[in-house]
């Protein structure tokens, strides 16, 4: 193995962000580790970046899972030693529920997933990176991360938390030189989640008011290729016609 290596988690559907970072990776030069909670929807991604001429395996990861998480990185150590140097943390989930009707296995739900997912993989990550003293560990956060929205209050609380999260291990090994950055996405993307939960946003929400995929997936490379004299922290997305 002579390619760096990333890891990325949160890659369900093919025409989703997960599956967009990972292609622009892949054509970076990586040797991709797609995964996901389903191993057939990442073993279709990493399927379709072979296809392209890309290298790109799948393995099914539950980011909650703490021992799975562990095992992951080291199968990765294992099979690609010293080869990897990019971690996407990519996981989560967004529904509207009433705050007064959220239940408390709803908000622990969204908290394990959009935040302690995020811790777990963040760990182990730099458990792999800092004594190397490089690489990258790139959150995707989202408008919740910065303002809780009527009926989002789990949302907003795990993606602020994941927010912090990557606030702290930023501070603590940006001088030990890994980069630790957050991606803020400030509106609706264009992926196969939206499309299938509401088939007419992209009527409603008229040409260029979604984010597309690809374009987000390449300020994620724009991240990791920074050179560390001018690294940034925390970039924020939208489509030029979201208010904001």
């Amino acid at each position: 193995m002579t390619k760096p290596v990333a890891l990325v988690t949160g890659a369900g559907a093919e025409h989703g962000l997960g599956a967009a970072v990972a292609r622009a990776f892949a054509k970076g030069g990586h040797h991709v580790v797609v995964s996901g909670r389903s191993l057939d929807k990442v073993e279709t991604v990493a399927a379709a970046i072979r296809d392209g001429g890309g290298a790109a395996e799948a393995v099914a990861l539950d980011v909650t899972n703490e021992a799975d998480v562990a095992a992951v990185f080291a199968e990765v150590e294992r099979k690609f030693p010293g080869a990897l140097d990019a971690v996407i943390y990519n996981a989560g989930d967004n529904r509207p529920a009433p705050f007064r009707e959220t239940t408390a296995e709803h908000f622990e739900a969204f908290w394990r997933v959009g935040c302690f997912g995020g811790f777990l993989v963040g760990r182990e990550a730099a458990k792999v990176l800092v004594p190397r003293g490089k690489g990258a560990i790139l959150f995707t956060g989202a408008s919740g991360s910065l303002r809780g929205k009527a009926n989002y209050a789990a949302f907003a609380a795990a993606k602020a938390g994941l927010r912090a999260t990557a606030q702290s291990m930023a501070r603590e090994f940006g001088p030990q030189g890994v980069h630790v950055a957050h991606v803020i996405i400030d509106g609706v993307i264009d992926g196969a989640r939206i499309r299938k939960a509401w088939p007419g946003a992209l009527d409603r929400l008229g040409e260029d008011g979604m984010l597309d995929v690809d374009d987000i997936a390449a300020n994620y490379w724009h991240l990791y290729s920074q050179p560390r004299s001018a690294w940034t922290q925390e970039l924020d997305l939208r489509p030029f016609k979201e208010p904001w």
